[in-house]
């Protein structure tokens, strides 16, 4: 059942990450650990971040039908984890966001209800979910910050997913105040990078950009994006976030989430994504931009003044670069990569 990662797959540790000999060992369960995120978790260990007392277990939606209370149990009965990062979620892009809502809410809810509760009934001694920065409200004050999640609705657009990701932190604060549990959340902006859902219909923005940019080069068509291109986001590489997680789970102890995002300055629009996509590319027809498509939020920029204060000399892979990588492991892989 899924993937282990244990120290002796991880040959170029890290000196200043190893535990004493004699720790506690310690078995991390990462859910969703095929997805975007988890793969690159699953890299980051096998390259060196690998603690000697650590054995890291990655599953799938294949292993366990996380919506199933009985299913999960079992899941944690065979693992006997006492750490767990949560990703696995049912995500996609706006546009199927726009027309899933009620299913995004109600499978997201099973999912986050069932973890939680099995961590507690396991044990398990922390849990680190992963939220969104789209769970915040649509009408507030820029930059936004950990405190001001429940502050008022979303944006309409995905308004199902964004409330399911909201009540992770409510199950977190009620497990720490009636349990004593260390249950907490991260919030990434916008992830992307290897292993990403690369469907049209429902993937995310960049992942969306580089398969179409893809097809258009390879058909020899023009590339349409949709919407006006003004938007502005942050986007953060998902080899940058999984370290920030691994982080998380070892050293980060507050209940209340931590946004895990680069700077307000290393915001970008839209049409600044494309650009660098047609770049990395090598893609020299035109690009036009579809109007008649939703923009969705026009803006939703996250402070990450916490993070800096505990992490202050961190360095994110500048963006360019990053989508570099993420467009030659596209087409390195495209015969299976998502999609």
């Amino acid at each position: 059942m899924g993937n282990t990662v244990s120290s002796e797959d991880s040959p170029n540790q890290l000196p200043l990450e190893q535990e004493p000999v004699g720790m506690a060992p310690v078995t991390i369960l990462v859910t969703g650990g095929s997805g975007l995120v988890g793969t690159a978790i699953s890299k980051v260990v096998i390259g060196g971040e690998c603690r000697v007392n650590e054995n890291w277990k990655f599953i799938s939606s294949s292993d366990c039908d996380l919506t199933n209370l009985e299913a999960v149990r079992q899941l944690f009965e065979a693992v006997k984890p006492t750490h767990v990062i949560h990703l696995a979620a049912m995500v996609g892009g706006l546009f199927h966001n726009m027309s899933h809502n009620l299913e995004f809410f109600t499978k997201n809810m099973a999912i986050n209800q069932n973890v939680l509760q099995c961590c507690h009934e396991f044990d398990v001694k922390k849990c680190v979910s992963c939220l969104s920065t789209c769970i915040f409200p649509d009408k507030t004050t820029y930059p936004i910050d950990e405190t001001m999640i429940h502050n008022g609705p979303p944006h309409p657009s995905n308004f199902g997913y964004s409330y399911a990701k909201r009540m992770i932190d409510v199950l977190n604060h009620g497990y720490a105040s009636e349990h004593n549990r260390k249950y907490t959340s991260v919030i990434p902006c916008n992830v992307f990078g290897p292993h990403d859902n690369y469907n049209l219909e429902s993937a995310h923005v960049i992942p969306a950009l580089i398969h179409k940019t893809y097809l258009a080069k390879k058909e020899g068509k023009k590339l349409e994006a949709f919407g006006t291109g003004k938007p502005l986001r942050q986007f953060i590489y998902s080899m940058d976030l999984a370290k920030l997680i691994i982080w998380t789970v070892r050293h980060y102890d507050e209940i209340d989430p931590i946004i895990l995002s680069v700077g307000e300055e290393d915001e970008v629009t839209i049409s600044d994504a494309v650009n660098a996509v047609l770049e990395a590319s090598d893609y020299k027809d035109q690009v036009t931009f579809n109007t008649d498509k939703a923009d969705g939020q026009h803006k939703k920029t996250a402070s990450n003044a916490k993070l800096r204060q505990y992490l202050p000399d961190f360095k994110f892979t500048p963006f360019n670069e990053a989508i570099k990588e993420s467009v030659k492991w596209f087409v390195d892989n495209h015969e299976h990569a998502r999609k």
